[in-house]
């Protein structure tokens, strides 16, 4: 997903060496005396008339959650760029998708797609895939980290600035929670899986604004597998998927919201 807040295309008195750009592309909102441009999907932002200043916030695609008491899927990274100059042109907007969860006994999930704008540096990356149960099947590193699964796999590490690492797999039958963008997910332990990390608030009035993320969260991190429990772990706040159960009465773990960057339950 990919919002950009237009902060010079607003109501006002110009100056009359001022001009006010045409912007298109997108879904426009408008609140508070700004203008939105959001992308769910790959499109141009398109700029004539002046040069646009910009915030800009780029989210990737969530990684998918393993199978059989695997690791819970990673957020994909967000990534915010401020005052960002733009002029008169095309701006190519790339949105990458959700990784899929892991179908085959003790198979990794697979990680989400970057997402990006233009030639801004950096992408955002797409979330870590959740870990298998066997030994040696970590989750994968991501934007944020993928969750170990079942035998202590360990959780996949996040990327610097846009998320956090996924928690660590317990031997006793629990898996770990995907990392979010404010926070790692958490180990699992013997009797209890791990919950994902929670996303990112800071663009709250930008959710609000846009009628996007859950509650002011965007990117949380997906909860963790349990065996034969009542219950996986919860998703972290901003969409992240639920841990699903493993024997007794199965349970598939949940996907991440849609349009927000959130992993998918393991």
């Amino acid at each position: 997903m990919w919002w950009a807040r237009l902060l010079n295309n607003i109501s006002g008195v110009l100056t009359p060496a001022q001009t006010v750009p045409t912007v298109t592309g997108g879904t426009l909102y408008t609140s508070g005396g700004y203008n939105y441009r959001v992308f769910t999907g790959n499109g141009t932002l398109g700029v004539s008339g002046g040069t646009l200043t910009a915030d800009i916030l780029v989210i990737a695609g969530g990684g998918g959650g393993g199978c059989d008491i695997g690791g819970a899927g990673g957020a994909g990274g967000l990534y915010g760029f401020s005052a960002q100059s733009l002029t008169a042109g095309n701006y190519s907007v790339t949105i990458g998708g959700g990784g899929s969860g892991a179908t085959s006994a003790g198979i990794r999930g697979n990680n989400g797609v970057n997402s990006s704008f233009g030639s801004l540096t950096p992408a955002s990356v797409g979330g870590g895939g959740g870990g298998g149960y066997n030994s040696g099947n970590d989750g994968f590193s991501g934007g944020s980290g993928g969750g170990g699964g079942h035998n202590s796999t360990s959780g996949g590490a996040g990327t610097s600035g846009q998320g956090y690492a996924g928690g660590r797999g317990n031997s006793a039958g629990s898996s770990g929670g995907g990392g979010g963008a404010a926070a790692i997910g958490t180990n699992a332990t013997s009797t209890s899986a791990g919950n994902g990390g929670s996303g990112s608030n800071s663009y709250s009035s930008w959710a609000t604004a846009t009628s996007t993320g859950v509650s002011g969260y965007y990117a949380g991190g997906g909860g963790g597998a349990k065996y034969n429990g009542s219950t996986g772990g919860a998703g972290g706040a901003g969409g992240g998927g639920a841990g699903g159960i493993y024997g007794g009465t199965p349970q598939n773990g949940t996907a991440g919201t849609t349009n927000t960057g959130s992993g998918g339950g393991g």
